[in-house]
């Protein structure tokens, strides 16, 4: 008598019979040994379920969330690279090829943002080499230090402009601490990450422009409306700026 868990393809309720043996942790040989059923059957239907490998059952790591208490204590950097044009894109035009600005390259957009009160500060420039990654450091550590901040540490991921003699020479004058990224572990520099994803929603596709220039000639309006009037669910409603005088009060 056939079994009828043979053959190539597999029943509904085989299919759920493979993906809850293998939750169980039943490897796919002894799913197919126990259910007759080809191994690489096996294999593809883990696969599809997203299953495939055993880790993927295991529950996802613990997010640890912190906040640092004071103004300067962390700083987070980081660079986007959204694409340049010269005319509006198929977001406007509804096409593919009339609005193509194929080969304009990328604006180089250099953020910094403080952990304790999310205050943002934001520069398009040229490219990410480490001269303009450490003027940016400097300009950044000015435009804070004119708000009272002092900035004490600074995390950055492991690129090459952060990882230069030139860069370390700045943050050794000043006596910054450099706090690089584990390798591959972008979420390490999550609150830079995060605001880079509000940056490009409401900022870079947030309206209407008809080319990257008119975009960057538009950041500073939008990054003032973000420090002072834009609340943040982090810091219980309140806005960057509103954030920080009250942080500076109860520091002083």
């Amino acid at each position: 008598m056939n079994n009828p868990h043979q053959g190539a393809r597999l029943t509904v309720h085989s299919r759920e019979l493979v993906v809850a043996r293998h939750a169980a942790g039943r490897p796919a040989r002894q799913i197919a040994e126990r259910l007759d059923p080809a191994r690489s059957t096996v294999a593809r239907w883990l696969a599809r379920h997203g299953v495939g490998r055993r880790a993927a059952l295991d529950p996802p790591p613990r997010v640890r969330r912190y906040q640092r208490e004071r103004p300067g204590e962390l700083i987070h950097i980081d660079i986007k690279k959204p694409g340049r044009f010269d005319r509006s894109g198929h977001r406007v035009t509804g096409s593919r090829t009339k609005g193509s600005s194929r080969g304009a390259g990328w604006d180089l957009v250099h953020v910094a943002v403080d952990d304790a009160t999310r205050l943002a500060y934001v520069e398009v420039l040229p490219d990410e080499r480490k001269g303009s990654a450490t003027a940016f450091l400097g300009r950044e550590r000015a435009w804070l230090a004119a708000r009272g901040i002092r900035v004490e540490r600074m995390r950055t991921d492991l690129g090459p402009c952060y990882r230069s003699r030139l860069f370390r020479q700045v943050l050794d004058a000043h006596t910054i601490r450099h706090i690089r990224t584990r390798l591959y572990t972008p979420k390490t520099n999550g609150k830079a990450e995060r605001f880079i994803q509000t940056l490009i929603r409401d900022w870079a596709f947030g309206a209407t422009y008809a080319s990257s220039a008119a975009r960057n000639s538009d950041l500073q309006r939008w990054l003032d409306w973000f420090n002072l009037r834009r609340p943040h669910s982090a810091l219980n409603g309140q806005a960057p700026t509103m954030a920080l005088n009250n942080l500076m009060r109860s520091h002083s």
